[in-house]
């Protein structure tokens, strides 16, 4: 974004949401996100379990990435519809769902304009997939819109204090976001999803949980997260040297404070909030 340098205009410009969507579509394309996103299978595992799913209830999956969630409610015989906006993850999907002899519905789809009709869904549900879209409320309307009258939406969210919400963190003093833009950890904290969801809601459960994450070594959770995870992928590929060099050991640096392991490899908790929303 290019900020007017008129004297008497103190308003920052708008973000361009359809320009910043644009280039989280590019980084979360790039690499190979399966590979991370496996690896965070319980936390749907759980996410199910809070919600309290019940056979043939129908669940929509929403910015499902390679389906952990799916997966999850598919297990417990609930007709499963699962979308992304990355068609290469829905195959990844599509062959875990084919391995484990499950029937699920596969679909592209923008979380900010889901292709169902007004209350099609018991529940709806997402981890670590929707808090990243651009336009916030719009997507949060859009969970609610295809949720049914007391059907429940359920969500994991990084934290802003958690280890992958200070790696965003990190990430942002290398290559910051448009001025204006709203981070994606706000997602994570009980204020913004009262503000986004509240009026609708019977009830708001959100309960901080920890996701553990397991690496050889941190230099392994480096190579992997370099070579698959579209974010951090996209930010060395745009520093230079001594950027990627700078970027590197502050990433190292922030699994140091946080590593429990004293063996070498690298076990680092990370907070994400469990969402359980009652829809009214």
């Amino acid at each position: 974004m290019i900020a007017s340098t008129a004297v008497q205009n103190t308003q920052p410009s708008p973000v361009d949401l359809g320009a910043l969507k644009t280039r989280q579509q590019g980084a979360w394309s790039s690499g190979d996100y399966a590979v991370v996103g496996t690896t965070l299978q319980i936390v749907g595992e759980e996410l199910c379990e809070a919600l309290d799913l019940h056979a043939g209830q129908k669940v929509l999956d929403v910015a499902a990435g390679n389906g952990n969630v799916t997966l999850a409610a598919a297990r417990r015989w609930c007709d499963v519809v699962s979308t992304d906006y990355v068609p290469s993850l829905l195959e990844r999907g599509r062959l875990r769902a084919a391995a484990d002899g499950l029937s699920i519905e596969f679909r592209e789809a923008d979380a900010e304009a889901l292709p169902f009709a007004d209350g099609s869904f018991d529940a709806v549900v997402s981890t670590f997939g929707v808090m990243f879209t651009p336009d916030q409320d719009k997507a949060a309307a859009e969970l609610l819109r295809v949720c049914r009258s007391g059907g429940k939406i359920g969500l994991a969210n990084w934290t802003p204090e958690g280890f992958i919400g200070q790696l965003f963190k990190t990430l942002g003093k290398y290559l910051p976001p448009p001025a204006g833009a709203k981070s994606p950890a706000l997602w994570g904290t009980r204020a913004r999803i009262a503000e986004m969801f509240g009026p609708s809601a019977l009830v708001i459960e959100a309960e901080p949980r920890n996701f553990v994450f397991r690496y050889r070594s941190p230099e392994h959770f480096m190579e992997i997260f370099k070579s698959y995870y579209g974010p951090i992928l996209k930010a060395f590929a745009a520093l230079d040297a001594a950027g990627q060099q700078g970027l590197r050991n502050d990433l190292l640096a922030l699994i140091g404070r946080m590593n429990r392991a004293e063996d070498g490899t690298m076990v680092v908790p990370s907070e994400y909030l469990e969402i359980v929303i009652a829809k009214r």
